[in-house]
């Protein structure tokens, strides 16, 4: 595995209040060349566990808890130098804001042959070089142009094929993109979900994509880990999942989606909402939500049973 995270906990500390913690009990794996994909509603906790596995935790955040494991050597556990090094070497980021995520008063080109400079050691000639066929392989047009230019004379998509360029700069292990495509249209979106399952399957690399879009993960994932309240409450393949969902927040989430051959004019929703990390119910987080929810929903968490977590799956139901 490229990627294996065993029951990681993140710690927010408050100074005056008590902390929080808006990742609990989290386990995840990523072979190479396999995209697994993290879903739920924002505010699940999501981000938070990228942060954590990219070293970009808030100043008061920390792993209180767990392991984080790439290929072996486990991060959390090192200090704090080797594990930058290590994370600056094998693991790499693509946010949602392309353009915000590029600085704007350095070009293109100069941004990720700084980038080749950092992760491999390579001459300014030779970064600049391998920077130009980088962002031709990404499919920027006119690539030794274009590397001469700002961000700002970049569209939006063009930015992102950009900061996908920057981040696989040095081959790295392990690509974690939190809502990529998000702001992205429905074109564009394509193209860069095709764009990084390419270079997945070309670089050999794990890819980890963080989306609330269920269609998006059909399209693109080998895996499926649906988190709420902080917590993965179901992790299954993706073939799995989408036939037979098990948690009932899973298919609360399914039964969410457009389908276009539905009677309704209007759209299933979940009743309620995420609750916030520092107030969240005794026992199963999702219970005050859950059509389903028994006594002991509300004052037990449940355990995983096969591939979910949820008190019904114990008892048989």
């Amino acid at each position: 595995m490229v990627l294996t995270v065993e029951n990681l906990e993140i710690t927010i500390d408050r100074p005056g209040r008590a902390p929080v913690r808006p990742v609990r009990d989290v386990s995840l794996s990523v072979a190479p060349g396999e995209t697994l994909a993290l879903v739920g509603e924002s505010g699940c906790g999501k981000s938070m566990t990228c942060l954590a596995l990219a070293g970009l935790l808030p100043r008061r955040g920390r792993i209180s808890a767990g392991a984080v494991q790439l290929e072996g050597t486990d991060l959390a556990r090192l200090p704090a130098r080797q594990a930058r090094q290590l994370r600056r070497k094998s693991v790499a980021s693509v946010f949602q804001d392309a353009t915000g995520g590029l600085n704007p008063v350095r070009t293109v080109g100069w941004q990720i042959a700084e980038a080749l400079r950092l992760r491999k050691g390579l001459t300014r000639l030779e970064a600049r070089a391998e920077a130009i066929r980088l962002m031709g392989m990404v499919g920027l047009p006119d690539p030794e142009r274009r590397a001469r230019e700002f961000p700002h004379q970049f569209s939006g998509g063009m930015n992102q094929r950009a900061m996908i360029a920057l981040a696989v700069a040095g081959n790295p292990r392990l690509l974690i993109a939190d809502e990529a495509t998000t702001a992205l249209d429905v074109t564009l979106q394509a193209q860069i979900l095709d764009l990084i399952g390419e270079l997945r399957d070309r670089l050999g690399m794990a890819v980890l994509f963080v989306t609330h879009d269920l269609g998006v993960v059909a399209q693109t994932a080998d895996k499926v880990a649906v988190m709420y309240a902080g917590r993965v409450v179901e992790a299954n393949n993706v073939r799995a999942l989408f036939a037979a969902p098990r948690h009932p927040y899973t298919r609360g989430l399914m039964s969410a989606l457009p389908r276009p051959d539905a009677d309704e004019e209007r759209l299933a929703t979940i009743a309620g909402h995420v609750p916030p990390i520092d107030k969240l119910p005794s026992g199963c987080a999702f219970a005050p939500r859950c059509a389903e929810a028994h006594a002991i929903c509300t004052s037990a968490a449940p355990a995983f049973t096969g591939s979910a977590a949820c008190h019904n799956l114990a008892a048989g139901a």
